[in-house]
């Protein structure tokens, strides 16, 4: 057995966290720049906290999902304020554009350059400018992964841009700052967490310390999603959800994601919707889909124990079978009224081209079966 782990240089976790974060900042230098979400005023004791440790602060706002040109308008912004660290808190899209920018500040050249799928994939040459990040929401664990998302409006897809050295040097979770999310969000993102647990647990690229994460975070989100869902005050549930986002984010930045994050970028390119609400709508029809071709093709395969083993943490019966917690998915899918596909403008004629663009990306390598284009196009068919 053989395996790396790697991750945020710094992982601080607790209600009342946030609240350190300007001192960990003015370890990194003087001029902070800050990247907030939609709900910049929400987070506004972080640019006060920043000032009166006696860092100059730019800030920037992370308008809806991040693109190649809103990570370039942010960079330009960077520079000629000459700031020194960066520091991003909002959900996974403030995250993965604070991520970029800090990434391509120090490096030469046009965004697409580095990009994956749709530009050439290069290799960045120098350090990315320190990077601290505050999640808002509990979804995306992007605080601990070395890639961001990045639209592309020309390409009508989402790619990522990836490096180790990408890796925040802080990423502070403080539950406290997800109290305010509502039902809808808390839904999609919960559901994007509870992606990010089940498909590293059936890479093909699991490890120990990952497949430890993931059992962890799939027994917080069992049941915490629900009662979050239904009182987002609840801080005990808040809690384990960030906790669960976290260990999810810890995991797929270590072992591979899968099919429904194949999806994802293809889909939140053409229609723009939310990366929560694209994996929320997917995950439970392609689970039914891998367990389904697993059993055809190679019904001894190891990840049919892996589906076995999550199904009984996420139902908490000993006696649970995949079968079991494909339906535990479908239902909780319904409890949270989740959207179809069709509620963010996807239309059947699109869905060939879809599965054809979906089976091409990086994420679809670490599904634990090769899914054919026509059981991709039955997966969208069934999420529509």
């Amino acid at each position: 057995m053989t395996f790396s782990f790697a991750t945020a240089t710094r992982v601080v976790f607790g209600p009342g966290s946030a609240r350190k974060v300007a001192k960990l900042a003015a370890g990194h230098g003087r001029r902070a720049f800050v990247v907030t979400g939609s709900a910049a005023a929400r987070v506004q004791f972080l640019p006060d906290d920043l000032a009166r440790e006696g860092l100059k602060v730019e800030s920037f706002r992370a308008v809806g999902e991040p693109s190649i040109e809103r990570v370039e308008a942010g960079v330009a912004q960077l520079r000629a304020a000459s700031s020194e660290v960066v520091i991003a808190i909002g959900g996974g899209s403030a995250i993965d554009t604070g991520k970029a920018i800090a990434a391509l500040a120090s490096n030469e050249g046009a965004a697409l350059s580095y990009l994956e799928v749709i530009g050439e994939g290069r290799a960045l040459t120098a350090p990315p400018l320190p990077f601290l990040a505050l999640p808002t929401t509990a979804g995306t664990g992007a605080e601990v992964t070395k890639n961001a998302v990045l639209a592309s409006a020309t390409h009508r897809v989402k790619v990522s841009l990836r490096s180790d050295a990408m890796l925040p040097q802080a990423a502070v979770v403080d539950p406290e700052l997800t109290v305010s999310v509502p039902p809808d969000i808390t839904a999609a993102t919960g559901m994007d967490t509870l992606t990010q647990l089940l498909e590293p647990f059936v890479s093909h690229q699991a490890n120990p310390l990952t497949d430890a994460f993931c059992r962890a975070g799939l027994r917080g989100v069992s049941w915490a999603l629900r009662r979050v869902y239904a009182d987002g005050n609840d801080l005990e549930a808040r809690e384990a959800m960030a906790l669960a986002s976290l260990l999810g984010g810890l995991a797929l930045a270590n072992a591979k994601l899968g099919a429904v994050h194949g999806f994802a970028g293809p889909i939140g390119g053409r229609s723009g919707a939310p990366h929560g609400a694209i994996c929320a709508a997917l995950v439970p029809p392609t689970t039914a889909a891998n367990v389904a071709a697993l059993h055809t093709l190679d019904p001894h395969h190891p990840a049919l124990e892996r589906y076995n083993e999550a199904a009984q943490l996420l139902t908490g019966s000993p006696v649970a079978v995949a079968a079991d917690g494909v339906t535990w998915l479908a239902d909780l899918a319904r409890d949270l009224g989740i959207p179809p596909l069709s509620a963010h403008g996807i239309r059947p004629d699109n869905l060939p081209e879809l599965a054809k663009q979906s089976a091409r990306s990086s994420s679809m390598r670490g599904n634990p079966v090769e899914l054919s284009h026509d059981t991709l196009v039955g997966i969208l068919e069934a999420a529509l």
